[in-house]
């Protein structure tokens, strides 16, 4: 059996994540798109009218999925890539050692996984019959503005620095692949109005989506920062920039 393209680097990956943790810890630290997550599972399994027994939670370092579902009375266990705050340390890629779940959520993790097939199929096994599997993550269309950005920073010599991304039609296709019954692949976008290249990339930064390719681009240096600035500049309306983070969910049942 052929191995998937190695496109991220898993070292980077958990890199990320750790530096979205500490970055955290600062005042103000921005986290909406973590929030929106959480919001938009939780309002799926009220929709459904599902209360789930046994839970597992991926990638959710706020911990608020996992409250909200033990104030329900569930047992919710948490997991992340990196082991955040606490969490079991989970390689999406391999299969999982813990089993029968009802629900699995898993938020802001599998746009970075060399094998998203794999890791899909991973997660049905690890789902009891009945059991429901709801995914976001970062989907194509996301950050346009910055990818601009950083296309002008490079001059005529353009790097790649931003992940390639699933868009909803590959979603479902892939959701099929792994073998779930009823699969639901949709997106939304979080629009966002920035007054500095800086918010923004802090924003990138904080919240775990930035580049975390194996190979990626080389320092911008100072000409190239000088562009990005100009840039910026000319995407601005009123003094701001609007980006849009758009979010894939996938989700899928195991009969």
């Amino acid at each position: 059996m052929s191995q998937p393209p190695r496109i991220f680097a898993p070292h980077r990956r958990l890199a990320a994540r750790r530096r979205a943790i500490i970055l955290q810890n600062q005042p103000n630290a921005a986290h909406y798109l973590l929030d929106d997550m959480v919001e938009d599972v939780l309002e799926r399994l009220s929709f459904v009218q599902m209360v789930p027994q046994r839970a597992l939670v991926v990638g959710d370092w706020t911990g608020a999925l996992a409250a909200n579902l033990r104030a329900q009375g569930a047992e919710v266990i948490e997991a992340d890539p990196a082991g955040l705050r606490g969490a079991i340390v989970l390689d999406e890629e391999q299969p999982y050692l813990l089993r029968d779940f009802d629900l699995i959520a898993s938020l802001g993790t599998l746009d970075t996984v060399n094998d998203l097939p794999g890791a899909l199929i991973h997660m049905r096994q690890a789902l009891a019959p009945g059991g429901v599997m709801i995914a976001s993550f970062a989907g194509a269309g996301s950050l346009p503005a910055l990818r601009a950005i950083m296309m002008a920073a490079d001059g005529d010599r353009p790097a790649a620095r931003m992940h390639p991304m699933v868009d909803v039609r590959a979603g479902a296709q892939l959701l099929q692949r792994a073998g779930f019954a009823d699969p639901v692949s949709d997106g939304r976008s979080v629009k966002v109005r920035f007054r500095s290249l800086a918010g923004l990339v802090g924003d990138v930064r904080a919240q775990g989506w930035s580049g975390v390719l194996t190979q990626n681009g080389p320092a911008v240096g100072e000409a190239g920062y000088a562009r990005a600035l100009v840039a910026f500049d000319e995407q601005a309306e009123d003094g701001r920039v609007t980006e849009v983070f758009e979010i894939l969910t996938l989700s899928g049942w195991r009969r």
